[in-house]
C-alpha cells in the first residue's frame, strides 16, 4: 500500500498469479480496491491455474465441472506493487499466489510448489542461492515471415548474428536503456547483457538470490517486462524456445550453489572440484533429469531446440567448465562454486523449473547419490544417455518418474500431465505457421 500512496497518479491495477504453463492471469481493478486485496485477497476458480496454453479449460478436469468449478482465494506474495512501466497509462502490478479458502496453500500453484522445495531446503538447514540466464529474440513480426525488427538507432536490419557484438547491442541501445531502468523500477536485478548467435538475439543475466522464489519471481516478471517493452518500441520479444529453424533457440540457464545457516557454500572445497555435495546434488539432478524434461521443455517447439550441435544439450552428463554439458561446473573462485543446469528453454514456467532442479539437487544430497564421471570433450560425441527426443516422450517420462513425485505435489504432477496430453493431441491440428504464432508471444 506504500507504493501506491508514493505514486497517486496510478488509477490502475493488475493483479496476476502464473498458471502451469507459466501464463500471467489475474484481473483489472482501480487502484481504490488495494486495501481489501491485502486484507482478503480476490478469487480465482482453482482451473485457472490450469490452463492449456490456448487458455481453454482442460477437458475432464476434476478442477471444471466435476466439482462446480470453485473458486480458490489469491492472495499478494511478498513483493507487494510495482510498476508496469510497458504500459502508457501509470498502472501498478500485484503478484498474487492461490490458496484454498481456509488457509492452506493451494498445491496446483506453480509458485507455491517451489515454496514447497524451499520449506524441505529449511528444514535440513540449508539455503538455495539461485540466478538465471535468459536468452531472447527481438522480431519483426508485422509480415508473414518472422525477421529482424529494424534498429531503432540507425533503421538497418542486421541479418546475422554476432556473439558478443557490441554493434549489435547498440543496435537496440534504446531499448536496452528503457528495459535497465524498467528493471530498476520493479526491483528486477538484471545484470549483464550480451548478443547471441541468432539475428537479434540478446541474453541477460539476472543477478544471484539467496531467496529462490524472489529469483523465480524475478525471472517470470522479466520475462513479461521485456515483451512489454519490445511492443512498445514496434516489435515481439520472444523467449519461443525455438522461433527460427536454421538458428539456434532460446535457453534458460540456471546456477545455483548452496548455502548452510552460517554462510558456509557446501560445494566449496577450497579447490576446484568442489565437495562431495556438489557431486550428489550432480547426481540427483541427472537421475532426475529424465522425468524433468517436459518441464525444461514444456511445449512441442521446445523439441527443436533440443537436437545435437544446435548449442542445447541431449546427452545427460556432466563436466567441467564445459558448455556442450546438461550440467555444467562453471571455473570460478572456490566460495562461487556452484553448478549451472544448462538444459531448460527460454520458454518454461520459472517456478516449476527452479522447485524441478533444486528439488532434484536436493534429493541427491539428501541421499548422497554418486555421480558418474565427468566428460571431457563434446558432450554431441560421447556416448551418454540421451533426454527424451519428443514431446510425447517426455510426458511419458515425466509421468513415470518416482523423482518428479518425490519433488512436487500429486495434485500438481496430474494437472500438468491433463495440460500437456491435451495440448498434444490439438497442436497436432496446427501449421508450423499457426505454431508459431501461438508461441511467439504467450511462453
Amino acid at each position: 500500500m506504500d507504493w501506491l500512496r508514493e505514486h497517486p497518479d496510478v488509477k490502475t491495477i493488475r493483479v496476476a498469479a502464473a498458471d502451469l504453463n507459466g501464463v500471467a492471469r489475474g484481473k483489472r481493478m482501480p487502484a481504490r480496491s488495494a486495501q481489501k486485496l491485502f486484507e482478503e485477497g480476490t478469487k480465482f476458480p482453482f482451473s485457472v491455474m490450469n490452463l492449456d496454453i490456448w487458455g481453454e479449460d482442460i477437458e475432464d478436469s476434476p478442477l471444471v465441472f466435476e466439482s462446480g468449478d470453485p473458486d480458490g482465494l489469491l492472495m499478494p506474495t511478498d513483493r507487494g506493487f510495482m510498476p508496469m512501466p510497458w504500459l502508457e497509462a501509470p498502472t501498478g502490478l500485484l503478484p498474487l499466489w492461490m490458496f484454498h479458502p481456509d488457509g492452506r496453500p493451494y498445491e496446483g500453484d506453480p509458485r507455491q510448489a517451489l515454496a514447497r522445495v524451499v520449506d524441505r531446503y529449511d528444514a535440513a538447514g540449508l539455503k538455495a542461492v539461485v540466478a538465471t540466464e535468459l536468452e531472447f529474440f527481438l522480431i519483426d513480426d508485422s509480415g508473414r515471415t518472422l525477421r529482424v525488427p529494424p534498429s531503432p538507432r540507425s533503421g538497418k536490419r542486421r541479418t546475422g548474428g554476432e556473439v558478443l557484438s557490441l554493434r549489435a547491442l547498440d543496435a537496440f541501445d534504446q531499448f536496452f536503456s528503457t528495459l535497465y531502468e524498467a528493471c530498476e523500477m520493479m526491483d528486477i536485478p538484471a545484470d549483464t547483457s550480451i548478443s547471441e548467435a541468432g539475428p537479434g538475439q540478446f541474453e541477460i543475466n539476472l543477478m544471484h538470490q539467496a531467496d529462490p522464489l524472489k529469483a523465480a519471481d524475478d525471472t517470470w516478471l522479466f520475462k513479461m517486462l521485456v515483451k512489454g517493452v519490445a511492443r512498445s518500441y514496434g516489435f515481439a520479444a520472444s523467449f519461443m524456445a525455438k522461433p527460427y529453424d536454421a538458428w539456434p533457440g532460446n535457453g534458460m540457464h540456471m546456477h545455483f550453489s548452496v548455502l548452510t545457516k552460517d554462510g558456509d557454500n557446501i560445494f566449496d572445497d577450497g579447490g576446484e572440484m568442489g565437495t562431495d555435495a556438489l557431486r550428489h546434488a550432480v547426481a540427483g539432478c541427472l537421475r532426475a533429469m529424465p522425468g524433468s524434461t517436459l518441464l525444461f521443455a514444456p511445449h512441442e517447439n521446445s523439441y527443436d531446440r533440443l537436437v545435437p550441435n544446435a548449442h542445447a544439450p541431449t546427452g545427460i552428463g556432466w563436466a567441467y567448465e564445459n558448455r556442450t554439458a546438461a550440467i555444467r561446473i562453471p571455473s570460478s573462485g572456490p566460495k562461487a562454486r556452484r553448478i549451472e543446469h544448462r538444459v531448460a528453454g527460454g520458454d518454461v514456467n520459472p517456478y516449476l523449473t527452479v522447485a524441478a532442479i533444486l528439488g532434484a539437487a536436493l534429493n541427491g544430497i539428501e541421499d548422497r547419490l554418486e555421480a558418474p564421471q565427468p566428460f571431457k570433450g563434446n558432450a554431441y560425441d560421447q556416448k551418454l544417455a540421451q533426454l527424451p527426443e519428443s514431446w510425447g516422450a517426455a510426458i511419458d517420462a515425466f509421468d513415470q518418474c518416482p523423482e518428479i513425485r518425490r519433488i512436487f505435489p500429486d495434485h500438481l504432477v496430474t494437472n500438468y500431465l491433463m495440460t500437456k496430453r491435451q495440448e498434444l493431441h490439438y497442436m497436432a491440428e496446427l501449421s508450423d505457421e499457426e505454431t508459431v504464432e501461438l508461441y511467439l508471444d504467450t511462453v
